[in-house]
């Protein structure tokens, strides 16, 4: 499977958001073409992509991870290597509350938690501070490559 073609499947589980399923498949191809300066990337396979409230997230934070506290990304590694990448769950709330209703600053943190899931699945941690700066550069080339190539998607509450 070539990374142009990874299939990515995206739930919107968070009502009022307006997303470009598209705009978002091709934010997560174009980040595959890029793979190699990003430890390889996200492993081949089916990448799985949903937007959730901040207590839908907390409550998986809780139930996988042993912790109730509201986070804004949280990323699981695929069972089948090659068949599922993993599956990125982004808190839209915590968007919000960071970047406010603002269309432009919305898109870009809601695109900033697609970007930092991704990079989490590429092997990235961001829980040691010497690994959290280099975390920090990658997400910022991240969406730096998305803005050049105009793939960084758009996103907006209702």
């Amino acid at each position: 499977m070539t990374a142009k073609g990874r299939p990515v499947s995206i739930a919107r589980r968070y009502r009022g958001l307006a997303l470009d399923r598209r705009a978002v498949e091709r934010a997560v191809h174009v980040l595959d073409a890029h793979r190699e300066a990003f430890l390889g990337g996200c492993p081949d396979g089916e990448l799985s992509v949903v937007f959730l409230s901040d207590r839908a997230l907390a409550a998986l934070h809780d139930r996988f991870l042993g912790d109730p506290s509201i986070t804004d990304v949280i990323t699981f590694e695929g069972a089948e290597p090659g068949v599922l990448a993993g599956e990125i769950c982004v808190s839209v709330d915590a968007a919000v509350r960071v970047a406010g209703r603002r269309a432009g600053a919305l898109s870009r943190e809601l695109a900033l938690y697609l970007v930092h899931g991704w990079l989490h699945l590429s092997g990235y941690d961001d829980l040691v501070p010497s690994k959290k700066r280099a975390m920090r550069r990658a997400e910022a080339r991240a969406l730096a490559i998305l803005e050049r190539e105009g793939a960084l998607p758009r996103f907006g509450l209702a």
